[in-house]
């Protein structure tokens, strides 16, 4: 028989085991919902990089859940907010900044953050990459899966057409000279292709932006769609398929156009810097990477997708969700995002990590997108901005295929995205 003594000690022992161990065992569960917008392996690379979180931080349980492409990523997030079974936090487009706020959906990071090294980091990213990021004086989003537009060129095919492999193009007049040359009769190669579904404006933004032009202003609430200078960008991207021959005339998808440039049936690409790491990959050529052409200057927008904190989230879980992003963010996991997919390390201490100097050292390229930072400006990004986005899409479309002028369109783009945008004034 147990004496009293001993009985209370094992019931004690007991007691303080049962209130003890769920303490130790308790998880804060954030739930990222997170969009595949170029293809390749991006799941595995995340996943990846979520693991090695948890097992740094073992009272954090993180589910990614994948969820198509940006579009689909914001229907899906917000779907879950409304149906009470919200996400802590998402990767979106840079650009769904004021939609989410209108709708009350996202917390100001300014207003997470509670420590001055905290309060560093918000200031620690590159600035053109904080233009979709930040409004009204605070920072809304944060970069992670960031981009700039650049042009693939294929060395192997410039030297066929006796042109330099080492000089791509660096005005429109000479895009149009080299393209010629690169295009054969027999329609097996063309000198250049633009894609213009998927993401048109965001190709038409660098057009734009190399005629000296921005589609809208910092409040997201003015467009300038029918500006002289908007006008001519269309009228020269249309005259490169109808004029000049040097790219299928009509629509060129973005989805394929990948495939297209490592089959060798386009000579140039433009497309994002997401692409990078895959055509080192496959590419069967030597290839090169530059900067975008300039008119009156060089630009591209930036693009891609921000992390952002959800409204309906409890304190452990905002601060669970600060402890990621941070992680996600850091110098040393940003290079390693850098070198493994080919968009750009968000901030100037990626660059600086040893790993990304060497990798950068060795493949040059890895460092255009960053480059032509100096040259960005902001994705276009407006309140309403799905519907004004949809207008000048369906502008950039018609006038491409022809069933309107680039005047015409536009117009009625401006006059539409006007209607929308007079309210938020």
């Amino acid at each position: 028989m147990l004496s009293k003594s001993k009985i209370f000690f094992v019931v004690f022992v007991v007691a303080v085991c049962w209130i003890t161990t769920p303490v130790a065992e308790a998880q804060t569960e954030l739930t990222m919902y997170y969009p595949i917008a170029v293809g390749g392996p991006l799941t595995k690379i995340v996943d990846s990089m979520v693991a090695d979180f948890m097992k740094e931080n073992p009272d954090i349980k993180v589910n990614a859940i994948y969820s198509g492409n940006y579009n689909d990523a914001r229907i899906k997030a917000l779907a879950a907010l409304k149906s009470g079974k919200p996400a802590q936090l998402s990767v979106m487009f840079s650009i769904d900044i004021y939609e989410l706020i209108e709708q009350g959906a996202i917390l100001a990071f300014d207003d997470v953050v509670e420590t001055p090294e905290e309060k560093t980091w918000l200031d620690s990213f590159y600035p053109t990459l904080m233009e979709n990021g930040r409004t009204a004086g605070k920072t809304w989003g944060i970069p992670f899966q960031r981009s700039t537009i650049v042009m693939y060129y294929n060395k192997d095919a410039f030297k066929a057409a006796g042109l330099d492999p080492d000089k791509p193009p660096e005005t429109w007049e000479q895009l149009v000279t080299v393209g010629k040359k690169l295009t054969k009769a027999d329609g097996s190669q063309w000198g250049a292709m633009i894609p213009s579904t998927g993401y048109p404006y965001w190709m038409f933004g660098a057009l734009t932006m190399q005629n000296d032009q921005v589609l809208m202003n910092d409040a997201g609430n003015e467009t300038y769609f029918d500006s002289p200078a908007v006008i001519e960008a269309l009228q020269f991207w249309r005259d490169l398929g109808s004029k000049h021959k040097i790219m299928p005339s009509g629509t060129i998808e973005w989805g394929t156009l990948r495939q297209n440039f490592l089959e060798g049936k386009t000579a140039i690409m433009w497309h994002s810097t997401g692409n990078l790491t895959i055509v080192k990959k496959k590419a069967k050529f030597d290839f090169g990477v530059a900067m975008l052409p300039a008119s009156k200057r060089r630009g591209t927008p930036t693009g891609g997708g921000n992390f952002y904190i959800f409204k309906k989230t409890s304190s452990s879980e905002r601060k669970a969700a600060m402890r990621l992003i941070r992680f996600m963010t850091s110098p040393e996991r940003s290079a390693e995002w850098s070198m493994k997919t080919g968009y750009m390390g968000v901030s100037q201490a990626a660059y600086d990590t040893s790993k990304l100097k060497e990798y950068v050292k060795g493949f040059p390229y890895a460092a255009v997108a960053r480059d032509q930072l100096k040259y960005a400006t902001a994705e276009l990004a407006t309140y309403q901005t799905g519907r004004v986005r949809k207008a000048l899409d369906d502008a950039i479309q018609a006038a491409l295929t022809g069933t309107k002028t680039p005047e015409a369109a536009l117009k009625e783009a401006q006059a539409l995205s006007e209607r929308l945008l007079k309210q938020y004034r």
